[in-house]
């Protein structure tokens, strides 16, 4: 039953609830394990005997997203990182996908292109329940845009997560993902011309002793183009800075040529707290959770008032990140790149 009653609709907004529980615990995990376990890049070049993250945990690492941290995986939404990307994984192992000559990445890619058309089909459609498919068939997309860059990275041997930023397979991705999108936003284009929204409800007599309530004036679809207009821009926006930054970041604190005063201080960088805040911002506002929750408005049949709430508080949200990030940004790289004193490079020897 997709068109779920009361008892179903109580079940899913539990699960939703426990979602939202699970991804706060793993963010408390990932920060304690940033903390006190040595990041496997800075374990490696150092010849670590510390403790290993991967000696502790109780997750096999083959599944355990917080065992390889990378600076992508810190500016990942967290149904990507904590969700979809353990199942693929799982998936992967199951079924061998990443052994399979001729499943490539940029084939995957094409046939989540599909998906999403099909996708946005459901979307535009007047039944509810058919709107709901659509939701669910467009987290299939995204569970298999995951699924191309595992099999990407499980092929050249590189774990955890990061942009090969400039190949081939990143454009394609890149290219397939802006299709998907737009046939989401087309789609739901398409359901307002059809379900223009309402302005809100008023009281028409029906006889002389009753009275019904019904819709007043629908909204013209002008105020309908500027609303779905203003959330697209800012999905244009988040990605752009996104991917920006994880260029920039990756550049910065994972780049090997360094000497060891600027490794010290990239394991600095990358550790501390504020760095983390600011990941943990972009995984709020970035283009997958934004879209993760415009298809639960949709789900939730909120979609206009979903639109209508982000319309200036998400420009806000995102201007102001920008602004802290790119702050942030040069700070670190001054920091990391400009000589220290001899005081400076003196207790950094002592530590």
């Amino acid at each position: 039953m997709v068109g779920p009653s009361s008892q179903i609709s109580k079940f899913l907004l539990l699960l939703l609830m426990l979602i939202l529980i699970y991804y706060t615990m793993m963010d408390f995990y990932l920060y304690i394990r940033i903390k006190n376990y040595p990041i496997n890049r800075i374990a490696q070049r150092e010849n670590m005997t510390d403790v290993k993250y991967s000696d502790v945990t109780w997750i096999n690492c083959n599944i355990n997203p917080l065992c390889e941290v990378t600076v992508k995986a810190l500016l990942l939404d967290h149904t990507n990182y904590y969700l979809f990307a353990p199942l693929v994984t799982i998936a992967d192992n199951g079924l061998n996908i990443s052994s399979i000559s001729f499943i490539t990445p940029n084939a995957i890619s094409y046939f989540h292109v599909l998906i999403a058309v099909i996708s946005a089909k459901c979307v535009s459609s007047d039944n509810l329940p058919y709107r709901r498919i659509g939701v669910v068939l467009f987290e299939l997309r995204t569970w298999l845009d995951d699924l191309d860059g595992h099999v990407a990275r499980v092929r050249k041997h590189i774990k955890g997560e990061h942009s090969e930023i400039g190949t081939a397979g990143y454009y394609i991705d890149g290219i397939c993902d802006a299709i998907g999108c737009t046939a989401l936003i087309l789609g739901i284009l398409i359901f307002f011309k059809n379900n223009p929204p309402r302005r809100g409800y008023m009281q028409l007599p029906t006889s002389n002793e009753t009275k019904e309530n019904t819709y007043c004036t629908k909204v013209a679809m002008k105020k309908v183009y500027k609303k779905l207009g203003c959330f697209t821009l800012q999905l244009i926006i988040s990605s752009t800075a996104w991917n920006r930054y994880i260029a920039l970041y990756q550049d910065l604190l994972e780049r090997d040529n360094v000497n060891d005063v600027e490794f010290t201080k990239q394991k600095i960088v990358i550790t501390s707290s504020f760095f983390y805040t600011v990941c943990w911002l972009w995984r709020i506002v970035n283009i997958h959770n934004m879209l993760h929750c415009l298809l639960l408005a949709i789900f939730c049949d909120k979609l206009w008032e979903f639109l209508c709430y982000v319309q200036y508080i998400g420009y806000g949200l995102l201007f102001s990140l920008v602004c802290i990030t790119e702050v942030h940004f040069i700070d670190a790289k001054s920091y990391i790149f400009n000589r220290l004193t001899d005081v400076e490079e003196g207790m950094l020897k002592i530590q």
